[in-house]
């Protein structure tokens, strides 16, 4: 079969099967069997498959087709201009959660200099949010956290490949309860923020592929944030930042979780959606 026969095909399956950005992921996934860019694809649609590129196609082709994520088979999603290796064992870095380290960094800007700040990012997942601020503070302190030891192992891989793994020190953590007595300038986290009430309005491929635990948190989605914001309180210096993201159904109930913090702010994301809270520790 000629190659742009089985991207085509592909895309037709794919299409039929209501799998989001149908021919993106036809030739995203013959990228990966051809190791090749996507100007190679376009540059020879007439290139014959091998048997054995034919099969490995059609073999991811079915995977994605029952809902894997695109990311999950080709090991990859790349973030804030990193390019993170990803599993089953964490969260697919979004788009959306670049907000979070822009904030950040923009709080950064704000403060009066210090000697070196000191942050940590709770439910570090593949390391991502970690990741971004060590490539843009190479001063700071910089602490990343998660309960799942799967995840820790693929963030840590992710920090070497990256060259950053001097940078931050990655800990097994259930939340902020491994750093009793430290203090921080900065918590930061992505955490999970689904309820299990929305379940079905998830897409398939977060609901049956993603890890539950970095997706659902409770009936309503606040039972980390009820947990994590307390914690957070203690562990900050005072003037310290809390920056979280948040879920589209989250925003009043986070805030009602900070009366007793500073200077909320929200942010938005592209689309006009709340997407991540920051607050001072008074």
């Amino acid at each position: 079969m000629q190659l742009k026969q089985a991207v085509d095909a592909a895309f037709k399956r794919f299409t039929a099967q209501d799998v989001p950005s149908p021919r993106l992921n036809a030739e995203l996934l013959m990228m990966l069997v051809l190791g090749r860019e996507r100007a190679y694809l376009y540059a020879h649609p007439d290139l014959e498959l091998t048997p054995e590129e034919e099969f490995h196609y059609d073999k991811v082709v079915d995977e994605r087709a029952r809902g894997v994520p695109t990311q999950y088979i080709t090991g990859h999603q790349e973030f804030w201009g990193l390019d993170l290796l990803v599993s089953p064992a964490v969260l697919i870095p979004r788009p959306e959660t670049e907000h979070v380290v822009e904030t950040v960094l923009e709080l950064v800007k704000e403060l009066k200099p210090v000697a070196t700040l000191k942050l940590v990012d709770v439910g570090t997942g593949s390391g991502a949010i970690a990741l971004a601020l060590a490539s843009e503070l190479p001063r700071a302190d910089i602490h990343a956290c998660d309960i799942s030891h799967d995840a820790l192992e693929m963030a840590r891989l992710n920090a070497a490949r990256l060259g950053l793994e001097q940078r931050i020190n990655f800990r097994k953590s259930d939340l902020l309860s491994a750093y009793a007595g430290e203090k921080f300038d900065f918590v930061v986290s992505n955490p999970p923020y689904v309820g299990e009430s929305e379940m079905d309005k998830v897409q398939k491929q977060v609901r049956e592929f993603e890890p539950k635990i970095a997706v659902f948190s409770g009936e309503e989605g606040m039972d980390i944030y009820r947990r994590l914001i307390p914690e957070a309180r203690e562990a900050l210096k005072p003037g310290g930042m809390l920056v979280v993201e948040i879920g589209f159904s989250t925003e009043q109930k986070v805030k009602e979780l900070l009366q007793d913090w500073a200077d909320v702010q929200v942010t938005a994301d592209l689309q006009g959606i709340p997407r991540v809270i920051a607050a001072r520790k008074l």
